[in-house]
């Protein structure tokens, strides 16, 4: 039995017996939707777990054409390490509705920098095509350039803790809406003070209380139909001064399609 058969085995193993592993402290810590809602199932067909060959997840993505996923860049490890989930609803229970792929490139931007998250994106190319059916679909990019006004409503979504602090974990896929905060606000003195590049977005409400946060990371931001930003960093979960901070996926849209196309003929979205 080859790497890739046993991987994929042991992780539906994990599943039969309901004993997924979550990510709790340190590095691997998963980020959570803090005030968010449990979605129907399925209804965000284009989310993506990573999770490593032991099962944990530890971040998202979104699922862009049958062959490539989008995440963050901060998200890349060893290929031979991760795993890739499309069709996931409960991260504990096998529901047969799953797709499971190895992912055979992980290109982050050029530009990416660890310090200061800009350009925190990357593609992720899988081993075979994904199927679209009722439980897997891709969401489409904005157009480049495109910029989203001040308040306006997006959805984030994603699995792990429910609370900042209290360290519980819901396996099922949650959301939360957020609205979107202007970068003059986000980047004043009583906020990030400078930190917020062009190529983020933030998004999160004045009181705080909602959020995504670093286990979610890589998680798509989905704002009419479209993926506008990529969860990225923020200091602490839903603190009132501190909003989620998220790559602009408009300003890459041209970067993603060199990227997905280059070399092939491949229709985008097929």
């Amino acid at each position: 039995m080859d790497m890739e058969t046993f991987s994929i085995c042991f992780l539906i193993w994990l599943w039969s017996v309901n004993n997924i592993i979550f990510a709790g402290e340190g590095q691997d810590s998963i980020a959570r939707i803090i005030g968010g809602y449990i979605v129907p199932p399925y209804s965000a067909r284009y989310l993506v777990s990573l999770k490593r060959n032991t099962g944990i997840h530890f971040c998202g993505g979104s699922l862009v054409s049958r062959f490539w996923v989008l995440s963050a860049a901060h998200c890349k490890t060893e290929q031979k390490q991760m795993l890739v989930v499309a069709g996931e609803y409960s991260l504990s229970t096998f529901e047969g509705t799953e797709q499971i792929f190895r992912p055979v490139k992980m290109i982050a931007h050029p530009e990416y920098s660890s310090s200061s998250k800009n350009a925190d994106i990357m593609l992720i190319k899988l081993n075979r095509p994904a199927i679209y059916n009722s439980f897997v679909s891709i969401v489409p990019l904005p157009a480049q350039g495109v910029s989203l006004g001040e308040g306006r409503l997006c959805q984030v979504s994603g699995w792990g803790y429910t609370s900042a602090t209290s360290g519980k974990a819901s396996d099922t896929l949650r959301s939360v809406k957020l609205p979107i905060i202007s970068a003059h606000r986000c980047n004043s003195s009583a906020s990030y003070s400078g930190h917020i590049t062009n190529n983020m977005i933030c998004a999160g409400f004045n009181n705080g209380g909602k959020d995504a946060c670093q286990g979610d990371s890589g998680g798509p931001l989905v704002c009419d139909g479209r993926v506008f930003g990529v969860v990225s960093w923020g200091h602490s979960c839903a603190n009132p001064k501190y909003p989620g901070v998220y790559t602009a996926v408009a300003n890459f849209q041209k970067w993603v399609y060199r990227t997905i196309f280059s070399g092939s003929l491949q229709k985008f979205g097929q």
